[in-house]
């Protein structure tokens, strides 16, 4: 028979026990959570671009669709080339008829060159012809005081010297009238070099017509089809680089004493939280947009609000963790996660 009051005790030391048994696990939590932070503020993250044709035109060719897996490489549309072939095609032609004016003009050029040539030998002729003129009357002239010659001879010296002059002057204004009318072809060379830049501009143009993927990605946001007219410089869908996953964090400002770059970590995606992605801390931003301060800081940073009013919070600060084996079936942007970040490993 038990005597009344025997089981007390027991009870008693059994809610002590359980008493220090939570202790222990609240102070191993405590500890655990304190080296080896962790949070659920946690999202995947991908770098994007927006795809943007080069130049305008309407896509003929749509070898991609929403949400697609492609490589590096792979055709996403082709914008319709026949402009483009168009103006490459009058751009060569150009090149053509300007090479053959070059030629033309350079053996006209080459004549001209030839033609003011002989027009200075000819000027060599005749200044030769009025020295030898001037020395004919200066031995002319001495000789009729003595009656060697007659006042007749002396005066043709005179008239031959007068007309080897003016043929002198003649040739002299032809060779300067022969040099100036040579001509030459600089202006259609420099033409040239302006065609040469516009059929550079017409086969960069054709290329840019053929879009491909320029790293292996994953197209989303896709929402046109074949025949759709794209215009340049304007985004027809969104590349995700698959490349690298990324997962963004948002820590305690008491939790980053630690953390560096490099730091060990993992994640855990709440489309599979039984799986586990190694990571190392890629970045740790070092500007977020206080709500309470009343500051107008520019744009851009990002926004972590504050759940509790009446006390003070610690602001959260993301954290980038780059994943060492992403699954890309699993991995989305923004997916929800579980980062835990290792600071005391290597």
């Amino acid at each position: 028979m038990v005597k009344p009051g025997a089981g007390a005790p027991v009870g008693r030391y059994l809610a002590l026990l359980l008493v220090v048994a939570t202790l222990l696990v609240m102070a191993f939590v405590i500890r655990r959570v304190d080296r080896e932070p962790r949070t659920d503020d946690a999202y995947a993250y991908a770098d994007t671009i927006d795809v943007v044709p080069e130049v305008s035109g309407r896509i003929v060719d749509l070898a991609v669709r929403d949400n697609q897996a492609v490589k590096q490489g792979d055709l996403l549309f082709q914008i319709d080339p026949r402009p483009y072939e168009e103006a490459l095609l009058r751009a060569n032609a150009s090149l053509v008829a300007l090479d053959r004016q070059i030629a033309l003009t350079q053996r006209t050029v080459t004549a001209q060159q030839y033609n003011a040539r002989s027009a200075h030998a000819a000027v060599e002729r005749a200044r030769a012809a009025a020295a030898q003129a001037i020395d004919t009357l200066h031995r002319t002239e001495p000789l009729l005081p003595q009656g060697y010659v007659s006042a007749q001879d002396v005066d043709l010296a005179r008239t031959a010297q007068r007309a080897a002059q003016a043929d002198l002057a003649a040739a002299e204004w032809q060779a300067q009238q022969a040099e100036a009318a040579v001509s030459g072809v600089d202006a259609l060379v420099a033409q040239r070099a302006v065609v040469q830049a516009d059929i550079a501009i017409a086969q960069l143009n054709l290329a840019f017509a053929t879009v491909r993927a320029p790293f292996d990605g994953r197209v989303v946001s896709l929402h046109t089809s074949t025949g759709q007219f794209a215009s340049a410089l304007k985004p027809v869908f969104t590349l995700i680089d698959t490349r690298r996953w990324y997962v963004v964090a948002n820590f305690r400002e008491t939790e980053l004493k630690d953390i560096r770059v490099g730091t060990p970590a993992a994640a855990f995606l709440l489309s599979d939280s039984g799986r586990r992605f190694r990571g190392t801390v890629d970045s740790i931003s070092y500007g977020v947009l206080p709500d309470e301060s009343g500051l107008a800081l520019p744009g851009g940073l990002p926004r972590i609000e504050r759940t509790l009013n009446w006390v003070h919070v610690a602001q959260r600060f993301p954290v980038k963790i780059r994943i060492d084996n992403p699954d890309s079936d699993l991995f989305r942007i923004g997916t929800s996660a579980v980062a835990v970040l290792y600071p005391g490993r290597r």
